[in-house]
């Protein structure tokens, strides 16, 4: 425990000599057994943030050591690395009901590690009407036996998941609701990375937030974007795929995706942004969204509806980066969305900011982008906001209650940029 301690602070510790403590730090807790799901799960998200912003060589040496290896340490019962928060690290299974294109492109890849997860099969008669068709000789228990085995016909047909994707419009499979069971294997969290030749190591402090940040960014010279070959393409695609359904996230964009769209920027500090529209046009607004990548590590999501010049951006940043360059990291990424759409003003949705959003309020949400210079479009909101932030600056360790922040996350907020 004194070395995982020791090792989380090392977060955002900079120089030859806290790297060098760094590595030597993961050296001694790559041969230690933590034997606590709460202790190898902190082990887990610590590496995983030091493979993403590094001190040095060593560090992303030992740091993947231990995150490919990740799967011999867990114990049998697995249940405590279940929970969606935590999900997809090395040696356990993701389980849950993929809509039809998800399924279909974890599916491609995958295919001999997905199943369908009997055991949460909430509603296995709802395959009735399909297998009934598909073998015949079940139509006879549909039509007289009060609970038919559809698992038994199932596996009698010898049926795969794949059989009924082929067999299902993607509309009768996701009213079924099928929960799919896969090991992700070499897509896990701990595995997953994008090939990157140059590493940026961190040898400095971090980026953080500044007075006019992203006026500042906008301002500086375009980013360079280049569009992807269709080979390329694919496999980007079913990267960001795969990175999503491990933590049960699904996205239009990720479900349609254009590739003949799909563009890549790299607009330093080791930072893959990969940008793309859908194949299925939304009918009223634009639409826009990506994947981000940390020296090949996925770091997060973003996406933009675009309505009237106005640019409603939906940024998720995963909760073991936030210790990371968050708001220059959040600015690089309007920037790029700006170049793309040339949008005039950027607005964030309520939830994102806390309506109906519990993980939200507990972070603090609306604070990061109030900071960033973003403004209620409310009148009653900004006088509310005014209040708060009076108490903040003259309340000495004041700090805004859940109530509160609940009443201030009821009106989006807007930043203009033009």
């Amino acid at each position: 425990m004194r070395f995982l301690d020791q090792l989380t602070n090392m977060k955002g510790q900079f120089g030859r000599e806290a790297a060098a403590s760094t590595a030597a730090l993961l050296e001694k807790l790559k041969h230690q057994r933590l034997r606590e799901p709460a202790d190898l799960i902190r082990l887990h998200e610590v590496a995983l943030f030091l493979r993403a912003y590094p001190q040095g060589p060593e560090v992303v040496r030992l740091a993947d050591e231990i995150l490919f290896s990740f799967a011999d340490r867990l114990p049998a019962d697995r249940d405590a690395f279940a929970d969606p928060d935590i999900s997809g690290i090395a040696g356990t299974v993701v389980s849950t009901n993929f809509s039809y294109e998800f399924a279909r492109s974890v599916l491609t890849r995958h295919g001999r590690a997905v199943s369908i997860d009997w055991e949460n099969f909430e509603h296995p008669e709802r395959l009735a009407p399909a297998l009934t068709r598909l073998i015949p000789e079940s139509r006879d228990d549909w039509a007289v036996e009060a609970h038919p085995d559809w698992r038994a016909w199932f596996e009698k047909g010898r049926g795969s998941v794949k059989w009924l994707l082929d067999n299902l419009t993607p509309e009768i499979y996701d009213l079924i609701e099928i929960p799919l069971q896969w090991d992700p294997g070499t897509a896990s969290r701990s595995h997953l990375r994008l090939p990157r030749r140059n590493i940026f190591y961190h040898d400095g402090l971090f980026l953080k937030r500044e007075p006019n940040l992203i006026a500042n960014i906008l301002g500086t010279p375009p980013i360079p974007c280049k569009a992807l070959a269709a080979a390329q393409a694919r496999r980007i695609a079913g990267v960001i795929v795969d990175a999503s359904a491990v933590r049960y996230r699904e996205l239009y964009g990720f479900l349609y995706p254009d590739l003949a769209r799909i563009e890549h920027a790299s607009p330093g500090r080791g930072i893959d942004v990969f940008l793309f529209g859908p194949s299925n046009p939304l009918p009223v607004r634009d639409y826009l969204c990506g994947m981000f990548f940390k020296n090949g590590v996925p770091l997060g999501y973003i996406e933009g509806l675009i309505r009237d010049a106005n640019m409603e951006v939906g940024f998720n940043l995963y909760y073991t980066f936030r210790d990371g360059e968050t708001a220059w990291l959040y600015a690089i990424l309007l920037k790029l969305l700006r170049e793309h759409s040339h949008v005039r003003s950027f607005s964030v949705d309520p939830y994102q900011l806390g309506h109906d959003n519990e993980e939200a309020i507990a972070s603090g949400a609306l604070w990061f982008y109030r900071k960033l210079g973003f403004v209620p479009d409310s009148q009653d909101v900004l006088r509310l906001l005014a209040r708060e932030e009076h108490k903040l600056v003259t309340r000495p360790g004041y700090r805004t209650p859940p109530a509160a922040l609940r009443k201030l996350a009821r009106s989006r907020l807007v930043l203009k940029t033009s």
